[in-house]
Formats: C-alpha cells, sequence, structure tokens
C-alpha cells in the first residue's frame, strides 16, 4: 500500500501511524497478532537463534513475547541512551520489566549480550527491507554495527509504504508481517 504518500519522514511516520491506529479497529486487524505470531514461531525455529533480542511493544506494534517465550535460547532486550544516542542489548528473563531505558521504553537490567537474532519494529517498511521507525536511528546504527546478525522487522502489512533510503538507513533480513515473508 504505497499510494500518495508524503516524502517527508516526519508527516510519513504520523500518516503511518494513523493507518496502523485505524486498521487495528478494523475487523481485518483481529486475527493478525495469532497470525503473526505462528509465522515468526516457524521462522524462529528455522533460524534457531542462541540469543533473541525482542522489543518491548508500543502501542499499536505486534508483541513478539508469546512467540520468543516458547523458544529454548536466551532472551535480550535493547537499552537505548540518549547522550550518546546508542542502544545496546541487555539479558531478559521474560517478565515484565521493572527498569526503563533513558527513552522511557521498559528495559532489562540485565548483562550486556550481542543477541544473533533481533527482532526490530516497523512503524513503515520498503519492500527492500528498509524501515522507517520512530525516527531515533537506534535500531540502524545497533545493526550498522553487527553486521553479521539477522534481522528481522516485524511488521502489519498496512505499514508497507514507498520512502527515499538515506545514507544511515540499513536494510534488515527480512520483514514479517500477517500476510507475508518478505526477504531482503
Amino acid at each position: 500500500m504505497t499510494d500518495s504518500l508524503p516524502h517527508d519522514r516526519a508527516e510519513l511516520r504520523r500518516l503511518l501511524l494513523a493507518r496502523r491506529r485505524e486498521w487495528l479497529e478494523t475487523p481485518a486487524a483481529h486475527g493478525a497478532s495469532a497470525v503473526l505470531e505462528q509465522s515468526l514461531r516457524e521462522l524462529l525455529v528455522q533460524l534457531e537463534p542462541q540469543c533473541l533480542g525482542l522489543y518491548w511493544p508500543l502501542a499499536g506494534e505486534f508483541n513478539a513475547a508469546a512467540a520468543a517465550l516458547a523458544l529454548q535460547c536466551e532472551l535480550a532486550l535493547p537499552f537505548a541512551r540518549k547522550n550518546p544516542q546508542e542502544m545496546r542489548y541487555r539479558r531478559w528473563d521474560g517478565k515484565t520489566p521493572t527498569g526503563q531505558d533513558e527513552c522511557g521504553i521498559p528495559a532489562s537490567t540485565g548483562a550486556e549480550c550481542v543477541p544473533d537474532l533481533v527482532l526490530v519494529p516497523c512503524v513503515g517498511f520498503t519492500r527492500e527491507g528498509y524501515r522507517l521507525g520512530y525516527g531515533g536511528g537506534y535500531f540502524d546504527r545497533w545493526i550498522a554495527a553487527h553486521p553479521g546478525v539477522t534481522s528481522v522487522g516485524l511488521a502489519w502489512s498496512v505499514s508497507e509504504a514507498a520512502f527515499a533510503v538515506q545514507a544511515h538507513d540499513v536494510a534488515l533480513s527480512l520483514v514479517l508481517t500477517e500476510r507475508e515473508v518478505i526477504v531482503a
């Protein structure tokens, strides 16, 4: 769904977040979480991560915890710092985090680690595997610094968009929606 979208990334982000909110209220969205969870479980079984980096879901984002907790691997959550702007992963025990990172997102207090597979939330995505996030660049910088790590974008199909790739953008290994797997 890439019709007449704005070129300004902030405006595109606002439009895609509004589209996602509206879509989540439709009958089409009602079974989407279960479908995406099943697809993610199957993908994770195939990829066999030793340490899986998750994210704590914000409003409207897919919650991958159920699929991840079924795995027999270590789990990690990101911890973002504002100054310097950086993100690192910390081991996570699967329980609701009691701490927050410097961006106010629930985060683990475990030891730092480097996952071999990371799940990345997408406000928007392209067929080439580029993602539009919330504008901080945390995931792009982390993925760029860890080129051997498999990165899987998780998105709702209504989040597909066409946007110009910028120098700091890093393509994900693949994008998974409730409808399909897109290999970058």
